[in-house]
């Protein structure tokens, strides 16, 4: 990360800059969310949907922050996140940071899109396979590596 700021280019090419104040403040709120510690042994009692549960409210409020600046009307910002929390840019964003996981984050990944049972009518099975995945690796690096997760969340190419 550069010191003083992040350059992102959205899918437009137009680069949005975000000063390194902003990618601590929401590195530190994601540390600092998870109060209660979890031991190894009660993390393997979890499965992939309690952890894609988590996970989901991690990523929501991670893309709340992202379009919290600058100021908007409240139906600007519910736009932008409904357009990012879809499962449909869920798993474009899982697909461009496959090449950047470690072995035992695709195992995770593969443990969220196998426990997938029901899925809303109106998904291709794989499409919600893949935003649960994500969502499932979100929940547990949120609750055993939280600098990776944000080192994961800071790739992301959300849109403006």
């Amino acid at each position: 990360m550069k010191s003083k700021e992040e350059n992102l280019l959205n899918e437009q090419g137009e680069t949005k800059v975000l000063d390194s104040s902003c990618w601590q403040f929401m590195q530190a709120t994601i540390e600092n969310l998870s109060q209660q510690q979890i031991d190894q042994a009660q993390l393997q009692k979890l499965s992939p949907a309690a952890l894609a549960y988590l996970g989901d409210a991690v990523y929501e409020l991670y893309v709340r922050m992202y379009y919290l600046l600058p100021p908007q009307r409240s139906e600007s910002y519910h736009r932008l996140v409904v357009a990012q929390v879809r499962a449909e840019t869920q798993a474009l964003h899982l697909r461009s940071l496959t090449p950047h996981l470690r072995h035992s984050e695709l195992e995770i990944v593969r443990r969220g899109r196998n426990a997938t049972t029901g899925r809303p009518k109106r998904l291709d099975p794989e499409i919600y396979q893949q935003a649960s995945s994500l969502e499932t690796l979100i929940g547990y690096l949120y609750l055993t590596d939280q600098p990776r997760l944000a080192e994961l969340l800071q790739r992301l190419q959300l849109e403006k």
